[in-house]
């Protein structure tokens, strides 16, 4: 039907027909039966049917335009009678009905009513016909089918539109209309509505939008609304019980529907259909909401409502102006959500809004810019009102990995809810709204900057809601992405983090990774590893979590060898347990839940093995079988080894020491636990009897040391003592069996897992659970396990996917640090020995040394359990003969030996028989001359006995025939270092090793000096003259580093041995510390890393911490950082057993630095020298010991050198003394704190420094300032820039001594000037200089605050969190390093290990400095965790005596300085002194 001219049906007059028009040519009706009755007599019911049946067959017959209108007309005037339109029976309504849209079909374009008669007729369709459509089982609903069909293809609806006033009856059409599809089927049988009905609804709504001059606000609401089926959010809140905007739980699925209703797919066509009116009409209602709600937002003060929901003031100091109330900001939220779902289904209604919302960008308003921010985010990401898709489920503990998925598993299943789908690209249709929401990035709020890095995770993750984005603009999305992970507001690191969730693993590796790797600085990889060091709790923990549950995922693909997973994702478990160093007790416990959650998951591999038949768990699985009922016991054992090997393979030489040191402490925490559980056993859970109150503070001594190494020490006491209490002496047992080194795998795990569950069971289950978890991992022998190592030795023989070298690893530190868990399998790891071993023609496997190491460890702690001395292993003894004679390389030699020397019966006969047969025609370069030279030192050093008769040709082969040889060169000799050493250069290694174990070797009493005065000079003279041994200065420059090296390292092994340090002079101490600055950085950093060895194991005397601080100026960061981590770390333990060790050195230091080559006293040499005494202050000051630190400073201006005994020497030393008290009284008054003078005594030590001659030269040296004032005066800037560096203030650090009025430098300078003169006769100056040293203190009390203070910056793009490094976290807390565990672990055994003798004794101190523990990542050795209550003192040698005839007693403390050091230049290269050149 066409459409009809606009005449009101009122008026409506019938035209006269051209006459030249035939009527023959029409169609006559036939039917003349009256429909409506006469008074008196009405028409049955039945009758009226049959005839209104009868009519509208006869009208479906007729054509349009062929029936004859005269013959129509009285019939549809009948029609529309009240008796027959508001009938009380259904069907004659139905009928009638049906007849009338025919009538509409054949009288068109004008039909014969009135306008009465037509509002009439259309309540009827409307009100009557239209309901019932949503019942299929209605009698009639083949009528009611008919008449919406006939409205929607003759399109008769738009007579609707010519009754005046039909405003009502339109707005009830479309309310029927979307009730009827989008509630449930009202048929009894079930029966669903038929397509047809929403595809004629559809039809007849969309003619009513294009033909109706105007719409109502009620119809545009009715439209909108059916997209509210997409909102959770709107949904919950009509079934939320008298809870407004109650949420749908999107976790429960079968709440939400699983295609679109068909009312929103009829809403979605509409808007399609009539997308320019509808776009006016949709603009017009969002105006409404959003354009009166950014107003009122914008609102002046005074015009702003009284009743608002809150300040605009968010925590970051944003302000904005007053905002709506709450109800319009949920109106507001419910239009930001619905705009995002029209924008998936129908994005060409927004044309008009997408400008209002881009004004709302702009806003002064935070609520408002966060709303408009998070909608633009949605719309280009193409996520609707439901929201984002679920998280993916990244499941570390799956097998097979789901990395190693196809692609079409990983895809996930359509739903119409939360697909992404964007039917345009936004950035394309919109770019200014595009260009202004990329400008959210640098908002001044942190709320808007992490709504915004939400949306651009969003926007990567559907790849723009699946259009795809430009190359270019998806790597500057990712570029952006990245430095939010780095953000100044932790909201928005948080965010990021969150964001990063969202990604479907395949996502994180194509999309994230296409940034870059996670080892290049910068990426978005790389910053979300960075956050597992993040100081906010929530961020560490949901970052380490994210990345553990990643790398678990990606652990099958990297296992499997694919590189470019492994590239990206590889670092990821270095990084995790890089975070221990921070030393922060919360990092370390999240630590410990990654590393057994996530990078090796307690329950990985998930399935169940199955049931072994005589002893056939050790029988391997045939590859191909299938399911998981193949699996046996040994197989699963295998897998979680190999997973095992994978993580540690990966791991950086850092973060591998931490994984070690882990389960290497897992013996000394055994201990604890142990001691915890008998308490426990004896407390009884407080129903003690005799001997109580000893049972109660030994369970709360243990309790107290395992708490204060958990993140909340209060609470965690807390737990400990409920768990306590409780008395499960069930759960006591299964504790003990997650200990004990006889339990395998399976049992611990069920151990573990019954023990949550008896204690989630508990009272205070959940809180006793957090604390004990971490614990319990620590304890509980997960990795190193009796299970595992059949799988290890297995990969060790196989070198399957690359894993050898790594299984030898962790064999050796399996039988190192767990002997009792590698005992059952020694018997195994020998028979593969003894098939390996060589012979003089065919050498023995690379793996075999690394086999031989892992039972030399072995057999060093349980000497009985090799077997070696049975009748049925003779072949094993010869096996480690020709491993001693022909083991290749030479170190295979040394671990043979060391086997036969502790565990064979006969090894004085073995041991005369290698050593003839490697001294007997030894020849330089002849056959397996290297293996004979290993063999010799460890000979020489293990049986000193059997070695007697022969040591003068030991030493002569060493030394004849190896050192004094001619160096061979070649082009690899001449570089700086060799990272592979030819045979000439092993040569000379074993030689020196020779000749320092022949003096390790030496019983105690016997004479030394004979022996160690040779070796001491040739070791001198290495490292004075750079590794230089000839005297024509022939030697490579290759192998001089390496010689030098080695010496420096010999000089400090001998050390470790009382009577040996004695050997080493001042001089020679001096001499040794320049090896720190030695131009090769290999150099540097080997000797480094074996002083922090000896000194953590507590083997090496304190003053060996002195040369430590010549790293100031170290051009390498990473080793620089590595070393004040370390001394960081070592002070929290000092100060946690009150010791002053480190404060003591300070003088050792001054000497050393008073004899460095580069020393002298003009202005720049000065500053460079502070720069060594700054890095000290930032390593050990506090602000309890700096008072020590001064008082040991003022000390040294009160002795003369007692090195060089010349008055230059002696100037250097004041020089130097005055210059560190200004240093330290700068760094005090830059941080603020309050410095009092040092009560106690100390003493210096006598071998370095010597009484001064007289009480006048005294007096004469105190009064004069050997340091000029504009060295002074630029003191200040040198001091402020190093505190520069650290971001975190020191603890103690109080507000008000900051805020002290500010005071002139000038006076400050003065005063220090004129407190030196020191004028009170003898008798007094004990008294005088005590009053000076307070009224220094005081006066500095009184210094304000002048240090460097925070900058406010709003910006978003501000990286002054990044500028917090690790080693600035690390100053902060006390940082922990790996290398201390070797504290813990060293060998007790060692002829050389002897506590370190102090130099100097400390003479009574009356009161030490309060300073609060940092609690340590490790325990310490003892078997019970008993702090000393009070301050041991240091026993000094009884030859330094201490210098005791000085005038003037200033207070010094112990320590040793360390002497010559060349220093770097100022550009941050490695300065050459004099001496170092050689």
């Amino acid at each position: 039907m066409a459409t009809r001219s606009r005449r009101s049906a009122a008026t409506e007059t019938v035209e006269e027909e051209d006459p030249q028009e035939t009527q023959g040519q029409l169609g006559k009706l036939k039917f003349k039966e009256p429909l409506v009755g006469r008074p008196g007599k009405q028409i049955s019911v039945g009758d009226l049917l049959q005839r209104l049946k009868a009519l509208c067959e006869e009208l479906r017959g007729f054509e349009q335009d062929e029936a004859d209108r005269d013959y129509l007309v009285p019939v549809a005037k009948e029609l529309a009678h009240q008796s027959l339109l508001q009938h009380k029976d259904a069907g004659v309504r139905a009928w009638t009905a049906c007849c009338v849209v025919d009538m509409f079909r054949l009288c068109a374009p004008d039909a014969p009513y009135t306008a009465q008669q037509l509002k009439e007729i259309f309540t009827l369709i409307i009100a009557k016909i239209m309901p019932l459509l949503a019942d299929p089982s209605n009698p009639y609903n083949g009528q009611h089918l008919y008449v919406l069909r006939c409205l929607a293809e003759v399109k008769s609806i738009v007579l609707l539109t010519d009754i005046p006033g039909s405003t009502q009856l339109t707005s009830t059409l479309f309310n029927n209309c979307f009730d009827v599809l989008s509630g449930p089927s009202k048929a009894d049988n079930g029966e669903e509505l038929s397509k047809n009905v929403e595809h004629h609804m559809t039809a007849v709504l969309s003619i009513l939008i294009d033909e109706a001059p105007s719409l109502s606000s009620d119809v545009v609401d009715k439209i909108v609304a059916q997209f509210l089926w997409a909102d959770p959010i709107t949904l919950g809140a009509g079934t939320a019980k008298g809870k407004k905007n109650g949420q749908v739980d999107l976790k429960q699925s079968t709440l939400l529907r699983k295609e679109a209703p068909p009312a929103y797919n009829m809403a979605k066509n509409l808007c399609n259909a009539s997308r320019d009116k509808m776009a006016r009409l949709i603009g017009t209602y969002f105006s409404s909401v959003i354009v009166e709600f950014s107003g009122s937002g914008n609102a002046a003060p005074k015009q702003k409502s009284k009743n608002r929901a809150g300040s605009d003031v968010d925590d970051s100091g944003d302000e904005g102006l007053k905002g709506p109330s709450e109800d319009e900001l949920n109106d507001a939220a419910k239009a930001h959500r619905l705009l995002r779902e029209l924008w998936r289904c129908a994005p060409g209604v927004l044309q008009d809004i997408i400008p209002h919302l881009q004004e709302e960008l702009g806003t002064e308003n935070i609520q408002l810019r966060q709303l408009a921010t998070e909608t633009f985010g949605d719309m280009i990401s193409g996520i609707g009102a439901a929201g984002p898709p679920p998280r993916p489920e990244l499941n570390p503990a799956a097998y097979p990995s789901q990395s190693l998925a196809s692609p079409s598993e990983n895809v996930r299943a359509y739903n119409f809810l939360t697909t992404p789908t964007s039917p345009n690209s936004f950035p394309s249709q919109y770019p200014g709204a595009y260009h202004a929401f990329l400008q959210r990035k640098h908002d001044k709020s942190p709320i808007i900057r992490a709504s915004w890095i939400t949306g651009v995770g969003r926007i990567l993750m559907t790849s723009a809601g699946g259009v795809g984005l430009d190359p270019d603009e998806e790597q500057r999305l990712l570029k952006s992405f990245a430095e939010c992970l780095i953000d100044s507001d932790e909201r928005v690191r948080l965010a990021a983090v969150r964001a990063i969730e969202h990604f479907e693993f395949s996502d994180i590796v194509q999309k994230l990774g296409s940034n870059g790797s996670m080892s290049e600085s910068g990426t978005i990889l790389s910053n979300l590893a960075d956050r597992v060091k993040d100081k906010k709790n929530v961020l560490h923990s949901e970052s380490m979590q994210l990345l553990g549950k990643i790398w678990g995922v990606a652990a099958g693909a990297i296992a499997e060898g694919n590189e470019a997973i492994a590239s990206l994702l590889g670092p990821i478990p270095s990084r995790i347990l890089d975070a221990c160093y921070v030393n922060d007790p919360e990092i370390t416990a999240q630590t410990d839940i990654a590393l057994y959650e996530s990078l090796l998951p307690l329950g990985y591999p998930p399935m169940k093995p199955k049931p072994a038949v005589n002893g056939g768990s050790q029988i391997v699985k045939d590859s191909q079988t299938n399911g998981d009922k193949g699996y046996t016991e040994a197989d699963l054992d295998k897998l979680r080894a190999e997973r095992q090997l994978v993580l540690v393979k990966g791991l950086e030489e850092k973060a591998k020491k931490v994984f070690f040191a882990k389960q290497g402490n897992q013996a000394i925490l055994t201990t604890y636990m142990e001691h915890f559980l008998k308490f426990c056993e004896e407390y009884n859970g407080g129903v003690v009897g005799k001997g109580e109150k000893d049972i109660k503070a030994k369970l709360e001594a243990v309790i107290n040391y395992f708490g204060k190494n958990l993140p909340e020490p209060q609470r965690a006491i807390e737990d400990l003592w409920k768990f306590a209490k409780a008395h499960d002496r069930r759960s006591y047992q299964l504790i003990r069996f997650c200990m004990a080194p006889e339990s395998d795998y399976r049992k611990i795990f069920k151990s573990i897992k019954e023990l949550r569950k008896r204690i989630e069971e508990g009272p205070s289950g959940s809180n006793v659970l957090e604390t004990l978890t971490p614990i319990l991992y620590k304890i509980s022998l997960l990795c190193y396990n009796k299970s595992h190592v059949p799988g290890i030795i297995e990969f060790s023989r196989s070198d399957d996917k690359g894993l050898a070298a790594t299984a030898h690893e962790v064999l050796k530190e399996i039988s190192t640090k767990h002997p009792k868990v590698f005992s059952t399998h020694v018997k195994e790891l020998c028979k593969a020995l003894e098939s390996e071993a060589p012979t003089s023609k065919h050498p023995n496997p690379p793996g075999a040394v690394e086999d031989l190491k892992a039972c030399a460890g072995f057999a060093k702690k349980f000497p009985k359990e090799v077997p070696l001395n049975t009748k049925d292993n003779r072949k094993l003894v010869q096996s480690f003969l020709n491993f001693a004679l022909y083991g290749t390389p030479p170190k295979a030699a040394k671990h043979a030996i060391t086997i036969i020397m502790s565990s064979d019966d006969k090894k004085q006969m073995h041991a005369k028989e290698i050593l003839a047969k490697s001294i007997k025609g030894f020849e330089y370069g002849g056959d397996h001359f290297l293996t004979k030279l290993a063999a010799l030192s460890q000979l020489v050093l293990l049986g000193p006995e059997e070695c007697e008769d022969d040591i003068d040709a030991i030493v002569d082969i060493a030394v004849n025939h190896v050192l004094l040889k001619p160096h061979s060169t070649s082009p690899e000799t001449q570089a700086d270092w060799m990272q592979t050493p030819d045979d000439d250069l092993v040569a000379r290694v074993w030689a020196l090793k020779i000749l320092v174990n022949r003096l390790r070797s030496i019983a105690a009493g016997s004479s030394i000096s004979e022996a160690a005065d040779p070796v001491y000079k040739l070791l001198n003279t290495l490292v004075k003259d750079s590794g230089e041994m000839s005297k024509k200065k022939t030697t490579p420059q290759g192998h001089k580093s390496l010689q030098r090296l080695l010496a420096a390292n010999f000089l400090i092994k001998l050390s470790c041995n009382r009577r040996f340090d004695n050997m080493l002079t001042p001089t020679g101490y001096n001499e040794l510390a320049i090896v720190l600055q030695d131009p090769t950085l290999e150099v540097r950093k080997g000797f480094a890393t074996k002083l922090m060895k000896y000194l953590g194991q507590n083997r090496l005397p304190s003053r060996y911490y002195a040369i430590l601080f010549l790293l100031a100026y170290e051009p390498d960061t990473s080793l620089r950082v590595s070393v004040v981590t370390w001394v960081r770390s070592r002070r929290g333990n000092f100060v946690a057993r009150k010791e002053t060790t480190l404060e003591t050195i300070f003088a050792r230091l001054l000497s050393l630095l008073a004899h460095h080559p580069d020393f002298d006293n003009d202005h720049d040499t000065l500053l460079m020298m502070a720069k060594y005494i700054l890095m000290y202050l930032s390593c050990v000051a506090t602000q309890d010991n700096l008072s020590l630190i001064y008082h040991v400073a003022q000390r040294v201006k009160g002795v003369a050198d007692g090195i060089t005994r010349s008055k230059e020497a002696d100037e250097r030393l004041y020089i130097l003394s005055d210059l560190s008290q200004a240093i330290i009284r700068l760094w005090e008054e830059q941080n603020g704190w309050s410095m009092q003078s040092w009560p106690g005594k100390l003493k210096l030590p006598a071998g370095i420094f010597r009484a001064l001659d007289s009480h006048n030269s005294a007096q004469g040296i105190a009064e004069k300032v050997w340091v000029s004032d504009e060295v002074l005066e630029d003191l200040e800037g040198v001091v402020r820039s190093a505190l520069k560096s650290k971001k975190r203030k020191a603890p103690g650090h109080q507000e008000k001594e900051k805020k002290r009025a500010k005071t002139e430098r000038g006076p400050k300078k003065e005063k220090a000037k004129a407190e030196r003169a020191i004028k009170t006769p003898k008798k007094k100056r004990r008294r005088g200089a005590d009053s000076d040293g307070e009224d220094e203190g005081g006066e500095v009390a009184n210094v304000p605050s002048s240090g460097p203070r925070r900058k406010s910056d709003r910006r978003s793009n501000a990286k002054s969190y990044v500028e917090v490094s690790s080693e600035d976290e690390a100053g902060a807390r006390g940082e922990a390093n790996a290398d201390e565990v070797d504290e813990d672990l060293a060998e007790a055994s060692e002829k050389e290990t002897s506590p370190p003798e102090e130099d100097v004794e400390m003479a009574e101190p009356e009161e030490e400095p309060e300073v609060e523990a940092v609690s340590e990542p490790e325990p310490d050795p003892e078997p019970l965790p008993e702090r000393p209550k009070k301050a041991t003192k240091a026993k000094g040698n009884k030859k330094a005596e201490a210098v005791v005839t000085s005038p003037k007693p200033a207070k010094a403390t112990k320590g040793k300085l360390n002497g010559n050091t060349s220093s770097p230049a100022v550009n941050g290269s490695v300065r050459r002194s004099g001496r170092s050149r050689g």
